[in-house]
């Protein structure tokens, strides 16, 4: 009788036991595609915010009357601030969360982004915009870091790649945002007015969207400090930066350069150097939308050595072909090569959890340098053998970065 009735006890906690367990991960599950879908959010509003300026580069340069060199040294001030910005925001996600830094970095970037369509649309002030252009760059970098380690995290926890679903989500929003700057440049809206309201949707909208973002208890339960001098003198670390170097510029030149190369070198129109950005930031998102599985099947490494060779190709085609079919496809298979680079880099970076923020940092900073660099190197090549065989640099920096990819192996296959 004693026995059975222990029998029943024993059964009663089990069941209760069970069923506390099957609650909590069920609550987990939830809030873990609650997360998931926050940083879908952030990442298509930090795309969004960055397309909007990159579609108007070529009607801002036509309003500010700058050449290609000068162009370059004014695109260098957004470089600038998103570098200066990069090796403190692992420190500030460490010290005050992820979601906190994206509110604060939202309404940087989205200042910025308002000050460039007044400086420039308005005023028709070169420091001035440079002014909002560094506003905008560091916001940029403070929400790329944040949003990164955040994603890198949700990632982990969910047990599978998914992290270029997320910059394909950044894609979507540069989609979006190239797509809006080729209408409204097409139909002649002041650059002050475009800028100037997405800069106050996004300043909004990225507040909201990481209400959903993993607690900052369940995020630093598992996590000690870490510093990113220590990140600094890790070989690996440095390794995937330059991997990362090479793929941001592969990226950046085209996300700063495309348009203007197309209307300068084929005598294009405004609007139709806009639509070629447009075109490259969909074949990016198409990249990255696939990559999950082919990461999944293939691995880092073969992905991201037939990622350099499409995206040289591409170039190639870009540079040497004519306008039409040729350089369109070109155009396609440089956003597909330059589309898994910097997402696979951020995810080896993260793969030690304790250590992700410093070295996402760290791998971010080394990696914006193409961007402080690439534009006023190009502009400086443009000035001397015009715009469109400037964009050659890219295709000579990919074959020696190749030999750092290795460096992003997975961890169960080092």
């Amino acid at each position: 009788m004693l026995a059975r009735r222990r029998t029943r006890t024993t059964t009663w906690v089990c069941a209760r036991y069970a069923l506390r367990v099957s609650v909590s991960t069920g609550t987990e599950d939830r809030r873990l595609l609650s997360a998931r879908n926050a940083v879908l959010a952030t990442f298509f509003l930090n795309g969004l915010t960055f397309a909007t300026w990159a579609s108007r580069i070529p009607s801002a340069r036509q309003l500010l009357d700058l050449g290609p060199g000068r162009l370059g040294l004014l695109l260098l001030a957004a470089s600038l601030g998103s570098v200066v910005s990069l090796p403190a925001t692992g420190a500030a996600v460490q010290r005050f969360g992820a979601r906190r830094v994206v509110v604060v970095a939202a309404a940087v970037e989205g200042s910025g982004l308002l000050a460039v369509g007044v400086a420039a649309g308005v005023l028709g002030s070169v420091p001035v915009t440079a002014v909002g252009l560094l506003l905008l760059g560091f916001g940029n970098g403070a929400w790329d870091v944040s949003m990164n380690v955040e994603g890198a995290e949700v990632e982990r926890r969910l047990g599978r790649s998914v992290m270029p679903r997320f910059h394909a989500s950044f894609s979507l929003g540069s989609v979006a945002g190239a797509g809006l700057g080729t209408l409204t440049t097409l139909v002649g809206v002041d650059l002050a007015w475009h800028l100037g309201v997405v800069a106050v949707l996004v300043a909004g909208l990225g507040a909201l969207s990481v209400r959903r973002f993993l607690p900052a208890g369940l995020v630093e339960e598992e996590k000690a400090p870490s510093h990113a001098l220590g990140a600094w003198a890790e070989p690996r670390t440095l390794l995937i930066g330059v991997m990362v170097l090479a793929m941001a510029l592969t990226e950046g030149v085209a996300n700063d350069w495309i348009g203007v190369a197309t209307v300068d070198g084929y005598g294009a129109p405004a609007w139709l150097g806009a639509a070629a950005f447009a075109l490259f930031v969909v074949a990016m998102t198409g990249g990255r939308v696939v990559g999950t599985a082919l990461l999944d099947r293939f691995g880092r490494l073969r992905v991201l050595w037939a990622s350099m060779g499409v995206a040289g190709v591409g170039v190639l085609l870009v540079v040497f072909g004519q306008l039409g079919v040729l350089v369109t496809l070109g155009i396609l298979l440089w956003g597909v090569g330059a589309s898994l680079g910097f997402p696979v880099g951020m995810s080896a970076a993260a793969d030690d959890p304790v250590k992700a923020p410093a070295r996402v940092s760290v791998v971010s900073t080394i990696g914006y340098t193409a961007f402080l660099g690439g534009p006023p190197l190009v502009g400086f090549l443009g000035s001397h053998v015009g715009v469109l065989h400037a964009l050659l640099l890219v295709a000579v920096i990919l074959v020696p970065s190749a030999l750092a990819v290795p460096s992003a192996r997975e961890p169960a296959r080092a």
